[in-house]
């Protein structure tokens, strides 16, 4: 592929909605093996299925759990800089704006919320802020922030105090009563319930989950990260930038294997759970980075130096339209599980949800294909973006 290749017609940069595809696609297979955060399954009898079930959810977690994410977070900092750049080049200042952007993705998420507990876009529209605060920042300063919450520091805060004081211990799971109330309701109420109990117990357990797994400041950090892959214009396809990608694939392949290996023989030599549960999360956080930029780098070699890159370059328009993809998934796909509507939970297994998960791709994947031969964005996508410039009417 050459270097034409990267921008459509109307300037888009295509790795972006590849890669953004590739990542929803990742988050769809994981909600749907686990149920939409049930976890629940009925007992296997079939020898074949209890291997097909583990050999599943073992692949696709180790695949996609916590990468998947990481990359959506990405792009989604990638975003905020290309709209802020294109105001900035029309002698316009895009932060009120996108505030008022984050506003909108917060009564969105709070919707989506209450179909299904587990989503992302609650912590998104919170933590946005933190690119207003650091947009204009030069990016070494971006870089150094970046970094230092990549590394937990809330984690090595709970290493250091618990080292001062040997009476500390962690509660580790302050977020599961939440949870025990959540999936009652998803397995016994009603819709109306569910949204009752979702918007608030619902969130509670999932943004207590999110600040237990290091999720809060290691978002804020890839918001960054995607800013500043947009500043240094590495996503369009030349020699320097193939390269780029290159050395960053051999070295998250290098930090890779050693940091999981790691994970493993941790409790071995740290028996005192207050250390061992935020060195554990630490490792973990930073082994999941590694292997994002595994999928990162390896997806965008793929797309612009192997035939496999036309594959690839399917998965575009399913990129382009990921609201509408992930709020559309949480809506179905809580309506195939809880009890309010078929109940599913009850009768499907790990491998009959996965194989659900890959017809709910498929089906969305032709659904963006479809749409987009008339339309210009997903219409999730026109709406939030027709709220974002209300106040003017255009951009």
């Amino acid at each position: 592929m050459h270097s034409s290749s990267t921008l459509t017609t109307n300037n888009r940069i295509e790795i972006a909605d590849v890669l953004r595809g590739f990542a929803v696609m990742g988050i769809t297979l994981i909600h749907f093996i686990e149920g939409f955060s049930l976890n629940s399954f009925p007992e296997e009898t079939s020898n074949f299925l209890i291997f097909t079930d583990r050999v599943i959810w073992d692949s696709v977690f180790f695949a996609f759990s916590g990468k998947a994410y990481c990359i959506f977070a990405l792009l989604f900092g990638f975003s905020f800089f290309i709209q802020d750049n294109s105001q900035k080049e029309k002698g316009k200042d895009f932060r009120g704006r996108f505030a008022w952007r984050l506003v909108l993705l917060f009564f969105i998420a709070c919707i989506n919320s209450t179909l299904f507990p587990g989503e992302i876009l609650v912590l998104y529209a919170l933590v946005g802020y933190i690119m207003i605060a650091v947009c204009r920042l030069s990016s070494r300063t971006i870089a150094v922030i970046a970094v230092i919450l990549l590394l937990q520091p809330i984690e090595w805060g709970q290493i250091v105090y618990a080292l001062i004081n040997p009476e500390y211990t962690a509660n580790a799971e302050f977020d599961a009563p939440f949870w025990e109330i959540v999936n009652t309701v998803q397995k016994e109420g009603s819709f109306l319930e569910m949204c009752k109990t979702a918007i608030w117990t619902g969130n509670v357990a999932n943004m207590g989950w999110m600040l237990l797994h290091g999720r809060v400041t290691q978002t804020a950090a890839l918001f960054m990260i995607g800013m500043l892959i947009g500043r240094s214009n590495i996503f369009p396809y030349s020699e320097k930038n193939i390269k780029f990608w290159i050395k960053v694939f051999i070295i998250a392949v290098i930090a890779f294997f050693p940091i999981y290996g790691l994970i493993a023989i941790l409790p071995d030599f740290i028996d005192r759970e207050a250390l061992l549960v935020p060195s554990t999360l630490i490792l973990k956080s930073l082994s999941n980075i590694a292997f994002t930029g595994i999928l990162f780098a390896g997806v965008i070699l793929v797309y612009y130096l192997t035939k496999a890159g036309r594959v690839l370059h399917q998965l575009a328009p399913y990129g382009r339209m990921s609201l509408t993809n992930y709020l559309s998934q949480s809506l179905i796909g809580g309506f195939l599980f809880y009890n309010w509507g078929l109940g599913l939970y009850q009768y499907t297994g790990i491998t009959a949800c996965f194989l659900m998960g890959i017809g709910m791709f498929l089906i969305q994947f032709f659904f963006c294909r479809w749409w987009l031969r008339s339309h210009r964005q997903g219409p999730l996508e026109r709406l939030w973006k027709k709220a974002t410039w209300i106040k003017t009417g255009k951009e």
